[in-house]
Protein backbone atom coordinates (compact mmCIF):
# COMPACT_ATOMS: atom_id res chain seq x y z
CA UNK A 1 0.00 0.00 0.00
CA UNK A 2 1.29 3.38 -0.55
CA UNK A 3 1.64 6.48 1.73
CA UNK A 4 0.17 10.04 0.39
CA UNK A 5 3.22 10.90 -0.74
CA UNK A 6 4.21 8.12 -2.64
CA UNK A 7 0.95 8.58 -4.59
CA UNK A 8 0.90 12.03 -4.85
CA UNK A 9 4.63 12.08 -6.63
CA UNK A 10 3.47 9.39 -8.94
CA UNK A 11 1.35 11.63 -10.48
CA UNK A 12 3.90 12.91 -13.14
CA UNK A 13 1.22 16.13 -14.00
CA UNK A 14 0.24 17.23 -10.70
CA UNK A 15 2.78 20.57 -10.49
CA UNK A 16 1.27 21.45 -14.22
CA UNK A 17 -2.12 20.45 -12.51
CA UNK A 18 -1.78 22.77 -9.63
CA UNK A 19 -0.10 25.55 -11.17
CA UNK A 20 -3.04 25.91 -14.13
CA UNK A 21 -5.82 25.66 -11.50
CA UNK A 22 -4.32 28.78 -9.49
CA UNK A 23 -3.79 30.78 -12.60
CA UNK A 24 -7.21 30.09 -13.23
CA UNK A 25 -8.71 30.72 -9.59
CA UNK A 26 -6.55 33.50 -8.35
CA UNK A 27 -5.62 37.05 -9.42
CA UNK A 28 -2.22 38.22 -10.31
CA UNK A 29 -0.51 39.47 -7.06
CA UNK A 30 -3.31 38.53 -4.67
CA UNK A 31 -1.11 36.06 -2.29
CA UNK A 32 -4.23 35.30 -0.30
CA UNK A 33 -6.02 34.73 -3.01
CA UNK A 34 -3.52 32.31 -4.57
CA UNK A 35 -3.02 30.76 -1.00
CA UNK A 36 -6.58 30.04 -1.02
CA UNK A 37 -6.01 28.84 -4.40
CA UNK A 38 -4.00 25.98 -3.61
CA UNK A 39 -5.99 24.88 -0.28
CA UNK A 40 -8.93 24.35 -2.81
CA UNK A 41 -6.94 22.14 -4.86
CA UNK A 42 -5.85 20.40 -2.12
CA UNK A 43 -9.17 19.59 -0.42
CA UNK A 44 -11.14 19.19 -3.77
CA UNK A 45 -8.66 18.00 -6.46
CA UNK A 46 -5.78 16.32 -5.04
CA UNK A 47 -4.08 15.92 -1.47
CA UNK A 48 -0.78 18.09 -1.79
CA UNK A 49 2.37 17.34 0.76
CA UNK A 50 2.62 21.09 2.13
CA UNK A 51 1.43 21.94 5.41
CA UNK A 52 -2.25 23.02 4.47
CA UNK A 53 -4.87 25.41 5.83
CA UNK A 54 -5.53 23.86 9.03
CA UNK A 55 -1.91 23.34 10.51
CA UNK A 56 -0.93 26.61 8.12
CA UNK A 57 -2.60 28.51 11.16
CA UNK A 58 -0.23 27.26 14.01
CA UNK A 59 2.87 28.49 11.45
CA UNK A 60 1.30 31.66 11.29
CA UNK A 61 0.88 31.99 15.03
CA UNK A 62 4.45 31.13 15.18
CA UNK A 63 5.61 33.90 12.39
CA UNK A 64 3.65 36.76 14.13
CA UNK A 65 5.08 35.38 17.60
CA UNK A 66 8.59 35.39 16.45
CA UNK A 67 8.12 37.97 13.86
CA UNK A 68 11.46 36.96 12.17
CA UNK A 69 14.03 39.25 9.87
CA UNK A 70 15.62 35.83 8.46
CA UNK A 71 13.83 32.88 7.96
CA UNK A 72 15.05 29.66 6.43
CA UNK A 73 12.51 26.25 4.78
CA UNK A 74 13.90 23.03 4.51
CA UNK A 75 11.71 21.95 1.57
CA UNK A 76 9.98 24.29 -1.03
CA UNK A 77 7.98 21.70 -3.04
CA UNK A 78 5.46 24.28 -4.92
CA UNK A 79 5.95 26.93 -3.19
CA UNK A 80 2.86 27.06 -0.37
CA UNK A 81 4.16 27.11 3.20
CA UNK A 82 6.94 30.55 1.61
CA UNK A 83 3.70 32.46 0.53
CA UNK A 84 1.84 31.71 4.07
CA UNK A 85 4.99 33.17 5.37
CA UNK A 86 5.33 35.94 3.30
CA UNK A 87 2.18 36.94 4.02
CA UNK A 88 2.68 37.21 7.39
CA UNK A 89 6.24 39.19 7.33
CA UNK A 90 6.89 42.52 6.28
CA UNK A 91 8.68 42.86 2.54
CA UNK A 92 12.60 43.33 4.06
CA UNK A 93 11.94 39.69 5.61
CA UNK A 94 14.75 37.67 3.73
CA UNK A 95 12.54 34.45 3.36
CA UNK A 96 14.92 31.54 2.18
CA UNK A 97 13.83 27.93 0.92
CA UNK A 98 15.63 25.05 -0.27
CA UNK A 99 14.07 22.51 -2.71
CA UNK A 100 15.68 19.52 -3.99
CA UNK A 101 13.29 18.81 -7.08
CA UNK A 102 14.18 21.35 -9.87
CA UNK A 103 10.59 20.63 -11.54
CA UNK A 104 8.99 21.24 -7.70
CA UNK A 105 11.13 24.47 -7.48
CA UNK A 106 10.25 26.00 -11.43
CA UNK A 107 6.53 25.40 -10.21
CA UNK A 108 7.01 27.58 -7.53
CA UNK A 109 8.53 29.83 -8.48
CA UNK A 110 6.21 30.34 -11.13
CA UNK A 111 3.46 30.11 -8.28
CA UNK A 112 5.43 32.75 -6.39
CA UNK A 113 5.83 34.78 -9.42
CA UNK A 114 1.88 35.21 -10.22
CA UNK A 115 1.38 36.02 -6.38
CA UNK A 116 3.62 38.45 -6.74
CA UNK A 117 5.89 37.56 -4.16
CA UNK A 118 8.74 35.96 -6.54
CA UNK A 119 11.30 38.93 -5.02
CA UNK A 120 11.03 38.08 -1.49
CA UNK A 121 11.49 34.36 -1.82
CA UNK A 122 14.98 32.98 -2.51
CA UNK A 123 14.88 29.71 -3.77
CA UNK A 124 18.07 27.28 -3.44
CA UNK A 125 17.68 24.25 -5.76
CA UNK A 126 20.07 22.13 -4.04
CA UNK A 127 20.48 18.87 -1.51
CA UNK A 128 20.16 20.37 1.74
CA UNK A 129 23.16 18.92 3.36
CA UNK A 130 25.11 20.45 0.52
CA UNK A 131 23.29 24.38 0.59
CA UNK A 132 23.43 24.72 4.30
CA UNK A 133 26.94 25.16 4.91
CA UNK A 134 26.50 27.67 2.09
CA UNK A 135 24.20 29.65 3.15
CA UNK A 136 25.96 31.67 5.72
CA UNK A 137 27.97 33.70 3.10
CA UNK A 138 25.51 32.87 0.06
CA UNK A 139 23.21 35.59 2.19
CA UNK A 140 25.42 37.29 4.42
CA UNK A 141 23.56 36.66 7.34
CA UNK A 142 24.88 34.97 10.94
CA UNK A 143 21.90 33.01 11.68
CA UNK A 144 18.28 32.48 11.05
CA UNK A 145 15.78 33.45 13.14
CA UNK A 146 13.32 31.26 11.89
CA UNK A 147 13.67 27.77 10.68
CA UNK A 148 10.69 25.79 8.95
CA UNK A 149 11.30 21.74 8.57
CA UNK A 150 9.21 20.26 5.65
CA UNK A 151 10.69 18.01 3.68
CA UNK A 152 12.14 14.13 4.04
CA UNK A 153 11.39 13.08 7.72
CA UNK A 154 14.50 11.12 7.41
CA UNK A 155 16.69 14.08 7.19
CA UNK A 156 15.19 16.49 10.15
CA UNK A 157 17.79 15.61 12.78
CA UNK A 158 20.72 15.28 10.19
CA UNK A 159 19.87 18.98 8.75
CA UNK A 160 19.19 20.37 12.08
CA UNK A 161 22.14 19.01 13.37
CA UNK A 162 24.26 20.36 10.78
CA UNK A 163 22.46 23.44 11.09
CA UNK A 164 23.34 23.90 14.35
CA UNK A 165 27.08 22.91 13.40
CA UNK A 166 27.83 25.42 10.97
CA UNK A 167 26.32 28.35 13.31
CA UNK A 168 22.98 28.57 11.72
CA UNK A 169 20.57 28.25 14.95
CA UNK A 170 21.72 30.96 17.66
CA UNK A 171 20.00 31.78 20.92
CA UNK A 172 16.34 32.68 20.49
CA UNK A 173 15.68 30.93 16.67
CA UNK A 174 12.41 29.42 16.74
CA UNK A 175 12.37 25.96 14.53
CA UNK A 176 8.75 24.54 13.43
CA UNK A 177 8.88 20.72 12.26
CA UNK A 178 6.08 19.93 9.95
CA UNK A 179 4.54 16.10 10.12
CA UNK A 180 5.57 14.68 13.42
CA UNK A 181 3.11 12.33 14.14
CA UNK A 182 2.40 11.33 10.48
CA UNK A 183 4.82 10.28 8.51
CA UNK A 184 6.66 11.25 11.79
CA UNK A 185 10.28 11.83 12.85
CA UNK A 186 10.90 9.99 15.83
CA UNK A 187 14.76 10.72 15.73
CA UNK A 188 14.36 14.70 15.68
CA UNK A 189 11.57 14.67 17.95
CA UNK A 190 13.67 12.33 20.78
CA UNK A 191 16.48 15.17 20.37
CA UNK A 192 15.14 18.36 20.74
CA UNK A 193 12.34 17.25 23.21
CA UNK A 194 14.97 16.07 25.18
CA UNK A 195 18.43 18.56 24.50
CA UNK A 196 18.36 21.15 27.31
CA UNK A 197 19.47 24.24 25.18
CA UNK A 198 15.95 23.90 23.62
CA UNK A 199 12.49 24.56 24.78
CA UNK A 200 9.49 22.53 22.91
CA UNK A 201 5.94 22.43 22.22
CA UNK A 202 3.71 20.01 20.13
CA UNK A 203 0.73 21.10 18.42
CA UNK A 204 -1.55 18.54 17.60
CA UNK A 205 -3.54 18.88 14.49
CA UNK A 206 -4.90 16.59 11.61
CA UNK A 207 -2.49 15.65 8.21
CA UNK A 208 -2.91 18.50 5.38
CA UNK A 209 -6.26 18.13 3.68
CA UNK A 210 -7.42 15.16 5.64
CA UNK A 211 -9.99 15.74 9.11
CA UNK A 212 -9.68 12.14 9.96
CA UNK A 213 -5.54 11.39 10.15
CA UNK A 214 -3.85 12.86 13.18
CA UNK A 215 -0.38 15.15 12.77
CA UNK A 216 0.83 17.87 14.35
CA UNK A 217 3.97 20.22 14.44
CA UNK A 218 6.50 21.13 16.94
CA UNK A 219 7.26 24.49 17.80
CA UNK A 220 11.27 24.29 19.44
CA UNK A 221 13.24 27.78 20.62
CA UNK A 222 17.04 27.96 21.22
CA UNK A 223 17.61 28.92 25.04
CA UNK A 224 21.57 29.20 25.19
Amino acid sequence: MLLREESIEMSHDFREALLKYVLLKSRPNDINGVINAIDEYGWTQQALMNIGDTKGKILDTALQSRQPKTVLELGTFLGYSSLRMASQLPEDTLIVTIELNPASATTAQRIHEHAGVANRIQIVVDQTDHAIPRLSKQFNIDSFDFIFIDHHKEAYLSDFKLLETVGLIKRGTMIVADNILFPGAPDYVNYIRNNSQYTSTFHESTLEYDKTIRDGIEISIRQS
